[in-house]
């Protein structure tokens, strides 16, 4: 869920290559992915975050931190021009955090919500957390929730808040694509992403707003904290905001995504959209204001259906297949990905997640197949790891 507790050094941009990006006109792009770990043989999380960190290599170290609960773990990206060095840096991450909870006895998955049954889980022992405990009592129930938080980098703050107004229409069928979540507590919740449905829970957690300005923002942000519904800046938990601690917007609706190959297609048509909003921007485009209910409504629809059912059309506010939105999405940004190097990938990517569907339709068909959540979490840990 991004408590932010801090994702260390690994996630900084150099002057070299924000140097690089802006003589080539390109945008910087980071991944934060969050995991559950879970028991070695038996498909129930564990509390092992502190086993697992005790196994870590220093290559990676680095680029692994806490999240709010003992079963849980989390890895940040260095920021990447190059999406081909993007995919290099998360498949180091993956295996080589995989390898860690092995070595501790447990095993990781990408997942956003526990499949199941099991204790609930603990949170990690640091003075945030329990502070978060204490304000919001018990928000986050059973092992955890886990996100996909993508970074691209923007120019200012202000630039910054009108791409997150223009951003809004486009999320619903990201946050679709994503969802990795049907199963909870041994059941099918009937839901695509059931961890988008627990995360509402938090007061902060929603579509971002319409915002005027920048000024607008941070007066926002100071009431919001004002009121007691967050501790601080981090616990805006926007489905876009600005980052608190990097020159970037925070893309942060989606549920972990099972395979890497689903997490660099998103990653690259995130980066894409926001490159093709930043030039509308730039040309003194209006962003769509779209009614709050309906953008609300459509992510709902998105954690129900994922792509595999209907979504909001928000240009003629009718429902229509999501994978035609899907492609829609893509039609519109394919000259930024072009820019950036990335359509060869992109299309390739594109086509694969066509054939073998969401996470969620995954895990459903394997446990229709199978009639075995323990199944669903073999495929799990084998699909993190890269095996499938």
């Amino acid at each position: 869920m991004a408590t932010s507790e801090g994702a260390g050094t690994a996630t900084s941009i150099s002057e070299e290559m924000a140097g690089e990006a802006a003589a080539q006109g390109l945008l910087t792009l980071g991944v934060e992915e969050e995991y559950l770990l879970v028991d070695a043989v038996e498909p129930r999380a564990v509390e092992a975050v502190e086993e697992v960190f005790d196994q870590l290599s220093d290559d990676i170290r680095d680029s692994v931190q806490h999240e709010l609960m003992r079963s849980q773990i989390e890895t940040a990206s260095p920021p990447q021009l190059e999406l081909g060095d993007l995919f290099d840096s998360l498949r180091r991450l993956r295996t080589g955090l995989a390898a860690s909870a092995e070595r501790a006895g447990v095993r990781l998955i990408a997942v956003g919500a526990a499949p199941a049954p099991g204790q609930a889980s603990r949170i990690v022992d640091s003075p945030r957390y329990h502070r978060m405990r204490e304000r919001f009592g018990d928000l986050s129930p059973g092992a955890g929730l886990n996100g996909m938080h993508v970074h691209v980098s923007v120019p200012d703050p202000e630039t910054g808040v009108q791409i997150l107004n223009h951003l809004r229409p486009w999320l619903p069928i990201l946050q679709a694509a994503t969802a990795n979540s049907p199963l909870f507590a041994g059941r099918d919740t009937g839901y695509a992403s059931w961890r988008s449905m627990l995360w509402e829970r938090w007061p902060t957690v929603g579509p971002t707003p319409y915002l005027e300005s920048h000024e607008q923002y941070e007066t926002m942000v100071s009431d919001l904290v004002a009121s007691g519904a967050m501790l601080d800046e981090g616990m805006l938990y926007w489905y876009a905001r600005l980052s608190a601690n990097y020159p970037t917007v925070e893309i942060r609706m989606g549920d972990v995504c099972p395979t890497l190959d689903i997490t660099i297609l998103l990653a690259a048509l995130t980066r894409g959209l926001v490159s093709t909003l930043l030039r509308e921007v730039e040309d003194g485009k209006p962003a769509p204001n779209v009614p709050h209910p309906l953008v609300m409504a459509a992510h709902w629809r998105a954690a129900h259906d994922g792509l595999e059912g209907l979504n909001i059309d928000m240009a003629t506010r009718e429902p229509k297949p999501a994978w035609k939105l899907m492609r829609q999405l893509f039609d519109y940004v394919t000259p930024e990905l072009d820019r950036h190097g990335d359509l060869e990938l992109v299309t390739v990517l594109m086509d694969r997640l066509r054939s073998s569907g969401t996470g969620a339709a995954r895990q459903r068909a394997l446990l229709s197949k199978q009639g075995s959540v323990e199944d669903v979490v073999d495929w799990l840990a084998a699909a993190t790891r890269g095996d499938r």
